[in-house]
């Protein structure tokens, strides 16, 4: 029989019908196949709310104030801003887009934090405009512009200041970012510049500190180890300068498990450790206790999304390889080309049925490198079967692509036996919308 191990990877509600079908949110996924075509991506409302409530519940019950803001880098839409809202989640967005997609959503706006290396006048301007909670300050130039841009639209605007501590997270180069040579915030040797240098702009409100020190964290050390930097400088900062901390966010990162030889340490070992560093370090500094802020994305999202894919081309290379060639690949999944992600898979109709051999799953792009899982054991796989691929809600659709001029995928969320399209596929219409006319 197929691993059934491997439903642990899919949403909460994943389960196997009488018929070896794959059941998610109380629905047939070849079900969802046909209705509404392929690759097609599936989230799971139960596991959505589920993982909300239990990140807030392992760090609340820790540290009481603790506030859970969401990355919207890992994917966010209209019906999942709403979602986030109801289980009072707060977001964290990185771009003038993210921004708009929260405002459109009629998020909370002072429930919203803005980061960026590079924000733009008018994305600065767009975030001062609708009174947004937090703008997170990444380096000196924004700094200077904020200010000027707070000043003449008549407020004081609330900020964090991003460091980077300095700490190897130990993840992939590519999602990375806590590193001293990194472009991502102020260096912790310019630390004490920066908190002076914002403490003095008449039209900004120092509120805290923040730092994110990258993604895919299997370790709980770098946490640790950021957090004695960053409090340390609090410290030095309040007895140079009278810098009070009143904020300490410490990002996200937070690593969740794609295969089965890759587990992941729950959320209340990263809520165990972070807490528990926080409360001994301030007591050693003598430091009033901060609000704690977190910054989740993938931990939210990545276990609720499936991505399901039909099968076409079934080839055979002797001593070789057998490709399973399905229609998508890395428009829509690009992290297994990017930098080398690895992923399970299951066929949706065949659950119950023995494995015959290893297959490597590629998808249709004119690109070699367009691999989604290589030698994976599968029951014997032929054309229509529907290939089911767990733990794809984060970072899979926010980096999709048009490539070949292909369409990106229609999104569904499902919930006891009730699927609701949230973003239909795109079309030739929306692949021409932009393009102008090419007549001489």
């Amino acid at each position: 029989m197929v691993k059934i191990s491997r439903l642990s990877l899919f949403p909460l509600t994943a389960e196997v019908s009488r018929e070896g079908h794959l059941i998610i949110g109380g629905c047939d996924t070849l079900e969802l196949a046909t209705e509404f075509g392929t690759p097609l991506y599936l989230f799971d409302e139960t596991s959505l709310r589920s993982k909300c409530a239990e990140i807030k519940t392992e760090f609340q019950k820790r540290y009481g104030d603790t506030t859970v803001i969401y990355a919207c880098k890992a994917f966010i839409s209209k019906a999942l801003a709403r979602i986030l809202d109801e289980e009072g989640l707060g977001l964290d967005v990185v771009s003038g887009g993210e921004l708009g997609i929260a405002q459109v959503a009629n998020f909370p706006s002072d429930k919203v934090y803005f980061h960026g290396n590079n924000k733009s006048a008018q994305e600065i301007e767009l975030a001062l405009k609708w009174r947004i909670g937090r703008i997170v300050v990444d380096n000196f130039s924004e700094l200077t512009l904020l200010d000027k841009m707070a000043k003449e639209e008549g407020l004081t605007q609330d900020i964090l200041l991003r460091l980077t501590p300095g700490v190897d997270p130990h993840t992939h180069q590519y999602i990375a970012t806590g590193a001293i040579d990194s472009k991502f915030g102020f260096p912790l040797s310019r630390g004490e510049k920066a908190i002076t240098q914002a403490m003095s702009a008449s039209n900004l409100n120092l509120v805290g500190l923040h730092f994110h020190i990258g993604s895919l964290i299997f370790e709980t050390e770098p946490y640790e180890k950021s957090i004695e930097h960053i409090l340390r400088l609090a410290s030095e900062t309040k007895s140079k300068h009278g810098f009070e901390l009143a904020e300490l966010n410490v990002g996200g990162g937070f690593a969740v498990q794609y295969t089965l030889d890759s587990p992941a340490p729950p959320i209340s070992v990263y809520a165990e450790a972070i807490t528990a560093k926080i409360l001994s370090k301030c007591r050693e500094l003598k430091l009033k206790l901060p609000q704690l802020i977190v910054e989740p994305g993938r931990a939210v999202v990545g276990q609720a999304g499936v991505a399901l894919y039909e099968v076409g081309v079934v080839k055979e290379i002797p001593e070789g390889r057998c490709y399973v060639s399905v229609d998508g690949g890395m428009a829509d999944n690009i992290r297994p080309a990017l930098y080398g992600a690895g992923y399970e898979a299951v066929v949706a109709s065949k659950m119950l049925k023995h494995e015959q051999g290893k297959l490597t799953i590629a998808g249709k792009f004119c690109e070699s490198g367009d691999i989604l899982i290589k030698d994976i054991s599968l029951p014997t796989t032929s054309a229509g079967d529907i290939i089911a691929i767990p733990v794809s809600g984060a970072y899979c659709l926010p980096m999709a692509s048009n490539y070949n001029a292909s369409y990106k995928p229609a999104i569904v969320m499902v919930r006891e036996g009730k699927p609701q399209l949230i973003r239909r596929r795109e079309t030739l219409e929306d692949l021409l919308r932009c393009d102008l006319n090419g007549k001489r």
